[in-house]
């Protein structure tokens, strides 16, 4: 179907269908199949190929959201990371990968990477030069993640897109944080997105899935490495991944309304210290934000003051979750210290800003008002200890 005309809503529900010729069903078929016919067919189709039905069919919706030519659907998140990572980079070449990411993006890198003779930099800072003193003459590509985890930090696409191309490097962006409703890269001029599927594209807390957008020979090259890494998801994930993505720009502009507000909220509340959000005026990198994203995302951070016990507050919570992932329907949350930031050291995470009563929120799209009622309550209980502290 032509859909360049098209608006968000109408994508996320209707390109990626499979068509049901034979009872001529509302939605898609599922094909349960792990086995297909190669004698006189046009494909030949296996789950480990990525061409099942559903599997080339979700993936059009992907790359469509992310106005590429084609994708992948993968198995997880990093399913997807390590195997674009690996299409690109070969024993002798090097890549520079932003100050920070995602924890088990980073894992891979230090851990696995100089078993393939890869190398790598970790820039030191978000700036344009940070970036280009971090490149070598063998360096192949660049990765990055806009919005940053956990403090919301916004690196700049159109430099990022600038500088590479300007030395014939592949650029790639995990965009999970934003997701294609509040950011499209490719705007910008990065040639590859990357997704952890699990979060905003399923949304509802029960799906581990990955995804992959870019040009048609940037996907032959990754499809040519993973259909040896067998990263594949089960057609049945996938139709359920598709079910979720119907979805997903509604469930993602709800996550969007209520984190601004409560953003604005918790900014003048007399027990939190600093709210990080690009929503936020006062956030550093408002302004970027405001140019390269259409929305602020569902995700926010925030610290409490030095006198709060952050566990204790959090424990305090109704309705909001101790959670280690985000982006569901319900609203979540963690202390960075304790899960993806807790291999580092306490000065390590000194120095990225990231403190013990530091906790990363992701806004689910519940009531607002019930939302902030269940803080207001928390807030009360750690107050109350917060004052027997004192005078005991």
């Amino acid at each position: 179907m032509k859909t360049k005309e098209h608006g968000v809503n109408t994508i996320c529900t209707h390109v990626g269908e499979v068509a049901d010729e034979q009872f001529k069903g509302a939605i898609s078929p599922l094909y349960m199949s792990s086995s297909y016919a190669y004698e006189d067919v046009a494909v030949k189709r296996y789950p480990r190929y990525f061409n099942t039905p559903n599997q080339e069919a979700l993936a059009k919706k992907v790359a469509r959201l992310e106005k590429t030519e084609a994708g992948l659907i993968f198995g997880s998140g990093m399913a997807a990371v390590s195997t674009t990572l690996l299409a690109f980079l070969h024993a002798g070449d090097h890549v520079v990968l932003q100050k920070t990411l995602y924890g088990g993006t980073y894992n891979l890198v230090v851990e696995e990477f100089s078993k393939f003779g890869i190398e790598y930099t970790f820039t030191k800072g978000f700036a344009e030069n940070d970036f280009i003193s971090a490149i070598q003459e063998n360096t192949k590509v660049i990765y990055v993640e806009t919005p940053s985890n956990p403090l919301m930090l916004i690196t700049d696409l159109s430099m990022i897109s600038r500088i590479a191309k300007e030395r014939g490097i592949v650029t790639m962006i995990d965009n999970t944080f934003a997701s294609p409703i509040n950011q499209t890269p490719t705007d910008f001029g990065i040639d590859i997105c990357l997704h952890s599927a699990t979060k905003y594209m399923g949304g509802h807390s029960d799906i581990c899935a990955g995804a992959v957008a870019a040009s048609e020979a940037h996907i032959e090259k990754i499809w040519n490495i993973a259909k040896n890494l067998g990263g594949s998801l089960s057609d049945y994930t996938v139709w359920l991944l598709e079910r979720s993505m119907k979805t997903m720009a509604i469930r993602v502009k709800a996550h969007n309304r209520n984190a601004k507000k409560i953003a604005k909220w918790l900014n003048k509340h007399p027990l939190v210290n600093n709210v990080y959000y690009p929503g936020l005026k006062s956030h550093p990198d408002h302004e970027l934000a405001k140019k390269q994203m259409k929305g602020y995302t569902g995700m926010l951070s925030f610290e409490l003051i030095d006198s709060i016990d952050a566990g204790v507050f959090m424990k305090s919570l109704n309705l909001v979750k101790q959670s280690m992932s985000l982006a569901g329907v319900e609203s979540t949350i963690l202390s960075p210290a304790k899960t993806s930031h807790a291999l580092l050291s306490s000065e390590e995470r000194a120095h990225q800003g990231i403190s013990d009563n530091l906790l990363r929120f992701s806004v689910g799209i519940e009531d607002k008002k019930d939302l902030i009622a269940d803080f207001e309550q928390a807030f009360a209980i750690v107050a109350k200890k917060n004052f027997e502290k004192t005078i005991s």
